[in-house]
């Protein structure tokens, strides 16, 4: 551990989207997404990027299915909370 002069804030009292100054330092605290079993979701960068159903969650996995060619993929969760749309449509077209 070290000395954060008089910053003394333990991660569960940091509230979502939270930046956290000190003299020398800007820390944005990042929260994992909590993924329901049924969500349909787009990711909109990276290898992953594209539409996805949401079939299978736990504490370190999560499970999707292609809506396309409906492909299976169990992946480590990585996915942090960005933004969400009601009446968006899904799937995307490219």
């Amino acid at each position: 551990m070290f000395d954060t002069g008089e910053l003394r804030t333990e991660s569960k009292d940091i509230p979502k989207e939270t930046t956290v100054t000190s003299p020398n330092h800007t820390v944005i605290t990042f929260r994992s997404y909590p993924f329901q079993t049924g969500q349909k979701i787009y990711i909109e960068d990276g290898p992953r990027r594209g539409d996805w159903e949401v079939i299978g969650v736990t504490d370190r996995k999560v499970t999707f299915r292609c809506p396309l060619s409906h492909r299976e993929f169990t992946w480590d969760r990585f996915c942090y909370f960005m933004d969400e749309k009601t009446n968006s449509p899904w799937p995307h077209a490219d």
